[in-house]
């Protein structure tokens, strides 16, 4: 049968994500950086912040967006709540890892300016995540 490789078109015909645009560069952020990010589009204190990234370093817990988003949709902060939502399904979705319990907090530079966000090449990000994935899998654990 040979070798089998997902490509980028089957990405575009089979998830329906963009393979073309901006490719955003999702560098792994230090704490200081995350809770920056976290305070100023999220809109949660910097105590919070510190909290839960003290508790996964630079990531966030999935069940904590989720809190997070109830609370900016009952305080009307709606593009608080777009942006949490987002980084909420990446995490679940298309940069899901093994754990399927956290994301991270990197990926929420990426809204800063939701008007841009459909602008990324997701598709082309989504393979790139999936192939260093499977490289980790891959690994031998002796």
């Amino acid at each position: 049968m040979g070798e089998v490789s997902i490509t980028l078109d089957n990405v575009a015909s089979l998830l329906h994500l963009p393979i073309v645009g901006a490719f955003h560069d999702f560098q792994p952020l230090c704490t200081d950086e995350a809770v920056v990010l976290l305070v100023e589009l999220l809109m949660v204190s910097t105590e919070v912040a510190m909290a839960e990234t003290g508790q996964c370093g630079g990531h966030v817990r999935l069940q904590w967006l989720r809190d997070v988003y109830q609370r900016r949709c009952q305080m009307q902060h709606w593009t608080a709540a777009a942006r949490t939502y987002l980084l909420h399904l990446l995490g679940c979705t298309l940069f899901a890892n093994k754990s399927a319990t956290h994301v991270h907090v990197s990926h929420l530079q990426a809204f800063r300016d939701l008007t841009i966000a459909g602008w990324y090449a997701w598709g082309a990000a989504g393979l790139v995540h999936m192939y260093d994935q499977l490289n980790d899998a891959s690994l031998s654990t002796r």
